[in-house]
């Protein structure tokens, strides 16, 4: 063979060692932000994007970076009407990639709870980082509270969906 055809496939062969090293690589869109507060919140699971090892961690700054909804509905744990404010749990999910169709979300105290990944794309349920306009303290159900819109359907007001509203939440495991 000539030197030029040898020269040639080299450098092709190359290129294809080269490209095929760096396709492993996940692109870096597909890496999330790093926390650089106190992590509230970690999600595992069947997920695509991550920022820590094998998980999704976020603090209370990425959170409110995200686009926020705010929620007025009655509970049956307060007084009347309540403000509730953070990002639709659907939002979230998309951040992270998740591709499962249930969730578990574990409380600080460990309590958990089943989530159907459904229930995101029929609700609009809020991941609240706020109540009334405020930081929500681990005692009064924060940082991060699961609230879904109990005033906008009759069926949500049951106790199948009270007890999805996890509060104290601080970790959301995406399953199939």
């Amino acid at each position: 063979m000539s030197t030029l055809l040898l020269t040639r496939r080299r450098c092709l062969a190359g290129l294809l060692a080269w490209g095929g090293a760096h396709a492993a690589v996940p692109p870096r869109a597909a890496l999330l932000a790093q926390p650089h507060g106190t992590v509230v919140l970690s999600i595992d699971g069947q997920i695509r994007r991550t920022n820590a090892d094998a998980r999704a961690d976020f603090d209370l700054e990425m959170l409110a970076a995200l686009p926020q909804r705010q929620l007025v509905t009655h509970t049956p744990w307060h007084q009347g009407p309540q403000t509730f404010t953070g990002p639709l749990l659907r939002d979230v999910l998309a951040e992270v990639g998740a591709a499962g169709q249930r969730l578990v979300a574990v409380a600080l105290n460990d309590y958990r709870c089943e989530i159907p990944v459904d229930d995101t794309a029929q609700f609009d349920v809020v991941l609240a980082r706020l109540h009334n306009g405020e930081a929500m303290r681990v005692r009064d159900k924060g940082p991060l509270f699961i609230v879904y819109p109990f005033d906008s359907d009759p069926q949500l007001r049951s106790e199948r969906y009270y007890a999805r509203s996890a509060w104290q939440v601080r970790r959301l495991i995406v399953q199939s």
